[in-house]
């Protein structure tokens, strides 16, 4: 069939040319329309509990992800200069488009009593143009008096103070986001520059927006590094311009397939998916190789240009087709998960790493049969001394100390087990940034000073309309204050804020500004505070934020309230402990006849989505078993030569695994990843081999013990060489910026090497011991 085809492809080479052409030039008309993702990873499936209860917080409350944060440490904030500058950037960032609220210690306001009108006037604690430090001095004592404000805007322990920039929900979810971000950072430089004072910036918007640019940044980097690397490698490999411009044009379609694809599924440009472009410029590169090394290889042997094209093609067309089967495999079986971050890019790698094989058959032999013949520098590399040498020495190995290649593999799989003990599973919201990164910094200080900015929503919902209003009303909340006092005694979560606390600030202000009196409402004051609380009064002229206050916290059928926590990034080994903690206690405050707790926010959203997509990522490499054991039992028709054809390929990753457990590396959704893709792609190794060993099994009259020598040697370059350029390929991934690339960079170039080697030496010696036909 293969040499039928290979005919085929020969005899229509310029309409299948012209065919590539155009749809290339389709693929590039939708890639030039793909966009980048401005949402957080999508990782838990739309009818999951967790994102339903998250929707429905959002369209009753709104997003909890619009907040950005600034910090500020310093023994000289209520100084005359850097008070007014801290003033002056707070105006300033008013006037930003996209910046809808600031609360801030300048903006800060007092309850004043007006019994003329029984309402809450508001007033602002720190006058518009503060003259003389007396006048801030005095202001400054006012605001120490309102416990309100105390470990919401300033820490006295650390004399931290925090200002919350609330950004429009659409801007941020957006193009313009960049913008805006970029706008508030220019204001918050200048600030630095005229105090000589450091912010702080954290929250989700910032957060959100840097990752995004990044990956998007990355993407052209690691795109045009791993062109020019295999550029080099190629030019090297091949001494020939003309195979490393062929092998370069494969990969360059195959990239614009891609995108053009992942637009035609209606994706976008996610973490994930971002690592295509380059991910089939390093899978592309060995199908080049595989079918110019066995061109040049034939070319060699006496045959002409085109009876050395039908021969490449009817040897390898099987065999690259295999080996991108099982690639693909690696990354398909992702589709299978539950995670939809996971599911895209499953799909989208899975079409693509089979069309780099249409590519690449429909591409090569054409645009060979045009070129002239290779000249014999071209075929230099197949006779490379170095090479040669070391696959003798592999042959020794394999045929004189099989014994020795046994306890080698044992040992090193006794001390990987071993670290197999010590691997943990945790992952962390910002856990792929650097520790020295700023944006990893910032966030650390508010952890330290305002115990985090991750928000952790908790829904009370009274199960009634109108639940919240009248005597009934401060029951509920008496509960909500105990539950307050519980989670604010976890040194990973700050105060949280509810109406609870504006009902503290009312009896303070009803009590003439006493601090004492910041407390819930009891009954007996509820009688006294009945008209300045009541809705007409609240929502007068002169309490407008307290009303606004009032309805952020309370939905419109006064049927539901929200307690809002902002939590330090505690990772997913430490955050179910404390959810658990906080879940029970809540049990035991509101019995769920009559309330109904929810727990929900981008906290529980990414613990949750985390959960989801390690157990799809180890569903996903059991299904890579199975479905590539199923390939290879169909090709090989022999369960010896499929357990011969697994060992090698499991052992690598449980040297990975161990090395994990070694080096302090935590199994979290970005290094789970490693191991599907990492099977994958080894697993061509072994197709390569035993494919071969199958071809010439037959001239030496099965004669195994030759037919394995033989092999070695036919195979040993090419393996060696694509071995190489994948391993190069991936190591490029180490320079990211991001913990989980660069863990797939090195971890995965640590499997392709180790699965080189298991290939080489262990895969024959297996095909030698349940073969023992003839022995050396």
């Amino acid at each position: 069939m293969w040499t039928y085809l290979a005919k085929w492809v020969l005899k229509f080479r310029l309409p299948l040319l012209i065919a590539i052409a155009l749809i290339t030039a389709l693929m590039g008309f939708f890639a030039s329309r793909l966009q980048l993702s401005y949402e957080f990873s999508k990782s838990i499936p739309v009818n999951h509990p967790k994102y339903l209860e998250y929707q429905a917080f959002r369209r009753a409350f709104g997003d909890d992800g619009e907040l950005l944060v600034v910090g500020l440490r310093t023994d000289s904030f209520y100084t005359l200069p850097v008070f007014t500058a801290y003033t002056r950037l707070q105006k300033r960032l008013k006037n930003i488009k996209g910046v809808e609220t600031i609360l801030s210690v300048p903006a800060a306001v007092d309850l004043v009593k007006d019994t003329a009108t029984t309402s809450m006037a508001i007033r602002p604690v720190f006058p518009a143009s503060i003259a003389s430090p007396e006048a801030l001095d005095s202001a400054h004592r006012l605001f120490e008096r309102l416990p309100f404000y105390r470990g919401l805007l300033y820490n006295p322990d650390t004399r931290a103070y925090l200002m919350a920039v609330s950004l429009d929900k659409n801007l941020i979810n957006s193009p313009a986001r960049t913008r805006l971000i970029n706008t508030i950072l220019d204001s918050l430089h200048a600030f630095e520059q005229e105090t000589h004072l450091t912010l702080a910036v954290s929250g989700l918007p910032l957060i959100r927006t840097v990752m995004s640019n990044r990956i998007q940044h990355e993407m052209q980097f690691f795109l045009l590094g791993s062109l020019i690397l295999m550029t080099v490698i190629l030019l090297a490999f091949f001494r020939s311009f003309s195979a490393m411009a062929i092998s370069l044009l494969v990969v360059l379609i195959g990239v614009v397939w891609s995108m053009g694809t992942t637009e035609l599924l209606g994706y976008k440009i996610t973490l994930l998916t971002a690592l295509m472009p380059p991910l089939v410029v390093v899978i592309g590169v060995p199908n080049c190789i595989y079918f110019l090394n066995k061109y040049h290889t034939e070319f060699l042997k006496g045959a002409g240009k085109e009876n050395a094209l039908v021969a490449m093609v009817s040897r390898m067309g099987v065999v690259t087709f295999m080996c991108n089967l099982s690639a693909a495999i690696g990354f398909a079986v992702f589709a299978l998960t539950q995670s939809p971050i996971l599911r895209e890019f499953g799909v989208v790698a899975g079409i693509n790493i089979m069309a780099l094989f249409v590519v690449s058959f429909c591409i090569l032999p054409p645009l060979l049969s045009y070129l002239p013949a290779p000249k014999p520098n071209h075929t230099r590399y197949i006779e490379n001394p170095r090479i040669q040498a070391l696959l003798e020495r592999i042959e020794r190995w394999v045929f004189q100390h099989r014994k020795a290649v046994f306890a080698g593999t044992a040992l090193v799989l006794a001390v990987a087990v071993a670290g197999l003990f010590r691997l943990k599973s945790v992952g962390f919201i910002v856990d792929d940034l650097p520790k020295k990164d700023k944006l990893y910094t910032d966030l650390k200080f508010f952890e330290q000073n305002f115990h985090g900015v991750m928000p952790l929503e908790i829904v009370v919902d009274t199960k009634k309309r109108n639940g919240l209003t009248g005597s009934k009303a401060l029951r509920v909340y008496a509960r909500m204050d105990s539950l307050s006092q519980t989670i604010a005694s976890f040194p990973e979560t700050g105060r949280p804020l509810s109406v609870v606390e504006a009902l503290k600030f009312v009896k303070q202000a009803f009590y003439d500004g006493d601090s004492a009196y910041y407390a819930l409402p009891t009954d007996f004051d509820g009688a006294f505070l009945a008209d300045y609380l009541s809705p007409k009064n609240a929502a007068g002229k002169n309490a407008g934020s307290f009303g606004r206050l009032l309805n952020s916290f309370v939905d419109t059928a006064k049927e539901r309230t929200r307690l809002s926590v902002n939590m330090a990034d505690v990772g997913t080994e430490k955050l179910p402990l404390l959810l658990d903690t906080l879940q029970k206690r809540a049990a035991q405050l509101f019995d769920t006849t009559h309330y109904k707790v929810t727990f929900t926010g981008s906290t529980v959203t990414f613990l949750v989505g985390s959960s989801f997509i390690i157990n799809g990522l180890k569903e996903s490499i059991l299904w890579a078993f199975l479905l590539i054991a199923a390939c290879m039992l169909y090709l090989f028709r022999s369960i010896r030569i499929l357990i011969c054809s697994l060992i090698p390929n499991i052992i690598p990753l449980v040297i990975t695994a161990g090395v994990m457990g070694w080096a302090g590396v935590a199994l979290k959704p970005s290094t789970v990843l490693i191991f599907s893709v990492a099977l994958g792609i080894a697993i061509d190794v072994t197709i390569r081999f035993l494919v071969n060993y199958k071809q010439e099994l037959g001239t030496h009259q099965g004669d195994v013990p030759a037919t394995v020598s033989q092999t070695i040697r036919h195979t040993g370059i090419s393996i060696i060489y694509t071995s190489l350029v994948l391993i190069a390929g991936f190591i490029i991934f180490c320079f990211s910026n991001f913990g989980g690339t660069q863990s797939l960079g090195w971890l995965t170039s640590l499997t392709l090497l180790v699965a080189m080697v298991t290939n080489l030496v262990l895969l024959p010696v297996l095909l030698i011991v349940i073969n023992p036909k003839r022995n050396r």
